[in-house]
């Protein structure tokens, strides 16, 4: 009896996350996405330039955008189409509409969904607190860091966040692999687009995953140096690794290209948007 019950509760969670509804909300969710991502590259770009802009992750991004088209509309738009995005991260990892299987490397891509969907939650949070006024927010503060600092101070926290930064450099490489394997292609209705279609998703594909890849791989050091030295200071989100790059010799073109590179990783959240497989539509 008791198995039943939760089939039956399976069922109707699988139902749930099926709605057209929630379809919608989750494309929304992929434009939100997209639009935060070239917010990112465009104020990078202009960083590279010399003209302007600054250093921002998606929380930067996600005030820059709602600061400038649409104040609280705009904002309570983002936060409902970020907060199914989040929802889907958990649906891709439990359902696997996009049939990832369960092989070891199948399971490491359905928690990376998990992932993807929390480190979302905390961003629509954050969105919240912008919503209603909350006056506590600091919109400066590297979320990265926060959370690092707040590791640091529990047991093994050191080594806690060393392994997180390994981790981070692993995804970032693997990120690089797919960019040059474009196994993205599967979760897209291919049968939908047109050549020109398809021939323009793969390229902004390939160039997203691999600034999107460098950029972990970045984030992901920083993480390490801050466990290693238990310092939270040293450890940076995507607006420190921007920084970082351009610190580097020829750091404007490196910094340039990755900033091209993520406002193509904006435009293929768009294509995401039109394209995507998920459980109410595959």
């Amino acid at each position: 009896m008791g198995e039943l019950n939760v089939r039956g509760t399976s069922r109707q969670v699988r139902h749930a996350a099926a709605s057209p509804w929630l379809d919608r909300a989750e494309r929304l969710g992929y434009v939100v996405r997209g639009l935060l991502y070239g917010v990112m590259g465009l104020l990078a770009f202009q960083v590279a330039l010399g003209v302007g802009g600054r250093a921002v992750d998606q929380r930067g991004g996600l005030l820059y955008l709602t600061q400038n088209a649409g104040g609280k509309v705009a904002l309570a738009i983002a936060v409902v189409g970020l907060a199914a995005y989040a929802v889907w991260g958990g649906v891709r990892a439990v359902f696997d509409p996009v049939g990832r299987g369960t092989s070891p490397a199948g399971l490491v891509q359905r928690l990376a969904y998990l992932w993807s969907g929390l480190s979302y939650a905390v961003i629509v949070l954050f969105g919240l607190q912008l919503l209603v006024g909350a006056t506590n927010v600091d919109v400066q503060q590297d979320s990265v860091q926060t959370a690092v600092a707040g590791l640091l101070r529990r047991p093994a926290g050191g080594w806690l966040t060393v392994v997180a930064g390994a981790v981070a450099i692993a995804g970032g490489i693997a990120q690089v692999v797919e960019a040059f394997r474009a196994g993205f292609r599967r979760d897209l209705k291919r049968y939908q687009m047109s050549e020109a279609e398809r021939e323009a998703t793969d390229l902004v594909g390939r160039l997203g995953y691999v600034g999107r890849g460098v950029t972990f791989a970045v984030v992901g050091w920083f993480l390490v140096q801050a466990g290693l030295h238990h310092d939270a200071g040293q450890a940076h989100g995507y607006g420190g690794a921007f920084t970082f790059l351009l610190a580097q010799p020829i750091g404007r073109q490196l910094l340039g290209a990755t900033a091209i590179c993520f406002m193509a990783l904006g435009l293929h959240s768009f294509a995401y948007a039109r394209w995507a497989r998920t459980l109410a539509s595959r």
